[in-house]
């Protein structure tokens, strides 16, 4: 299924949260999947991301050579930072025991990489060339272990999507407020319009 790579898709905050959120409603058995399933959408999402990341990549354009060749790192990658920061937001620390498969997976995504980054104002790089999209992955998901970062990050309680909370009282609580602070909204008023209707009725 061909995904609409919205701006909605994009409210983690970070290259790293936007692709852990690439599975929806994890948790939920009976409703999850993986937007990924399709190797195609990792191209699609990567060039999306290019416009909708493209501040935190200081304008450097995502790049993936073959989809299904590089799915396996893509998905480890995705598949640790969740985990890992998943499990801090519910902690309040990160596991060092999930560090290591971490790593291991962002290391992965790096290898192959000929490029150079980090250098002041450019912490992707050189914007003029491409960046492999496995290897941003990496350079973002590495950025999740700072400190100031892992206390921001939130779990959204409608969606379960990760992301990084940059309000100023560290207060939000919704991914996208538009979205699902939204149906949380028209669910509370909802059930506040079914019990005062069966008050009535009694």
């Amino acid at each position: 299924m061909t995904v609409a790579w919205t701006p909605h898709r994009f409210a983690g905050g970070l290259l790293a949260l936007d692709t852990a959120n690439t599975v929806v409603l994890r948790g939920d058995p009976e409703r999850t999947f993986d937007r990924f399933d399709d190797p195609v959408e990792i191209a699609r999402f990567a060039d999306a991301a290019s416009g909708f990341r493209a501040v935190e990549l200081g304008d450097r354009r995502l790049a993936v050579s073959s989809p299904a060749a590089i799915a396996p790192v893509v998905l480890s990658i995705r598949e640790t930072t969740d985990r890992l920061f998943r499990g801090a937001v519910s902690k309040g620390a990160i596991a060092t025991a999930d560090l290591p498969e971490f790593l291991r997976a962002c290391a992965d995504g790096l290898v192959a990489g000929r490029t150079e980054i980090g250098a002041p104002g450019r912490p992707f790089g050189d914007p003029a060339t491409p960046i492999a999209f496995e290897a941003a992955l990496a350079v973002s998901a590495l950025s999740l272990l700072r400190g100031d970062t892992v206390a921001r990050l939130r779990i959204c309680p409608n969606c379960t999507w990760l992301f990084v909370d940059r309000s100023r009282n560290s207060s939000r609580l919704w991914c996208d407020m538009a979205v699902c602070g939204n149906r949380q909204k028209a669910s509370r008023h909802y059930r506040r319009r079914i019990a005062a209707n069966e008050v009535r009725n009694a």
